[in-house]
């Protein structure tokens, strides 16, 4: 049993000349950066204690490029799908974001409401880094199935080919 493309051919035209897949293209790698090093961070704070200030600072920077990295991927999936949101290829990997975007946000309002101590504080933060992998994860292997899709549909190409 054969699946559906991830994308029709007039999809992936507009896919691949829209400025708005080079920048998925380079937040994409910068925000799961910003994700090892604040990981790191938060887990050494809630290992000893110590580093609250640059554990505070990194998650609010993984936050901030979570939304940028939404906003600028719902403009991408409207020049793509002519949706802004739950385009039929990205539907679930969409749900699932707003789970990671409202668990990133509970700790942005805890931090500014005062709710909560540090600890609780990084343990949401700790979830909402729990939720990015398997939402990154997600992403990833559409990632991986549209590169297939492609090969597939390409002639003279195969899957371990690089897209053009």
């Amino acid at each position: 049993m054969s699946r559906k493309p991830l994308y029709t051919p007039e999809e992936r035209a507009r896919r691949d000349a829209s400025p708005w897949t080079v920048v998925q293209g380079i937040l994409a790698p910068l925000q799961f950066a910003v994700f090892l090093v604040s990981l790191a961070l938060v887990l050494r704070f809630l290992a000893t204690g110590e580093g609250l200030l640059l554990a505070t600072i990194s998650v609010i920077a993984k936050t901030v490029v979570l939304y940028t990295i939404m906003i600028t991927g719902s403009i991408w999936e409207k020049e793509v799908f002519g949706k802004y949101l739950f385009a039929r290829p990205f539907f679930w990997e969409d749900v699932f974001s707003f789970l990671v975007i409202g668990l990133h946000t509970a700790y942005l309002a805890m931090l500014i409401f005062g709710l909560g101590d540090a600890r609780e504080q990084m343990l949401v933060a700790l979830a909402a880094y729990a939720a990015y992998v398997v939402n990154a994860a997600q992403f990833v292997l559409k990632l991986r199935a549209a590169r297939r899709d492609e090969a597939r549909w390409t002639p003279g190409r195969t899957a371990a080919e690089p897209a053009q």
